[in-house]
């Protein structure tokens, strides 16, 4: 799998969430200012609960350019053999047959490209996962319990 085309998706996925997320702050900020959204009476709270949620929108759309900027600073050559697990792996896993890919990334934990027909998630070393992939190299074995049951993992590569 090639890393500098996940990279590149996941880089093109938080440009558009990151859009998305200033146009929705814009308009609940226009919101709140309009005039049409002065208070009408005390218990009139449309421009208070409008300005809360620009507020959060821009939160947001804060932490995705912090993400952005995270994921532009990453090195897209590929890590040499016997490297660990750290930020900029791309983790393949294998269990029972069946292969998961990983990106581990400063931010962005959670999301989702496809490439080549591959879901690759974007993990941190902060989250459950991460943590136990952390340092790990290729040919190491991870244990997960998934549904009440302990699924055992082999990372099939690291690069």
């Amino acid at each position: 799998m090639d890393k500098q085309k996940v990279i590149s998706k996941i880089i093109a996925q938080l440009v558009e969430e990151l859009d998305a997320w200033i146009k929705a702050a814009q308009a609940a900020h226009a919101e709140s200012t309009h005039e049409q959204s002065k208070a009408e009476n005390k218990y009139d709270t449309r421009a208070l609960e409008a300005s809360y949620l620009a507020q959060g929108q821009s939160r947001q759309a804060a932490e995705l350019e912090a993400a952005l900027a995270a994921f532009n600073s990453l090195g897209t050559a590929p890590l040499p053999d016997g490297s660990p697990v750290d930020i900029g792996a791309l983790v393949e896993l294998e269990a029972s047959g069946q292969k998961s890919y990983y990106f581990v990334g400063a931010k962005a934990g959670g999301m989702e490209v496809l490439h080549e027909g591959q879901e690759v998630i974007v993990i941190t070393l902060q989250s459950p996962l991460g943590k136990q992939l952390d340092g790990k190299k290729q040919g190491d074995l991870v244990s997960f319990a998934l549904g009440g049951r302990s699924i055992q993992y082999r990372i099939a590569a690291v690069s």
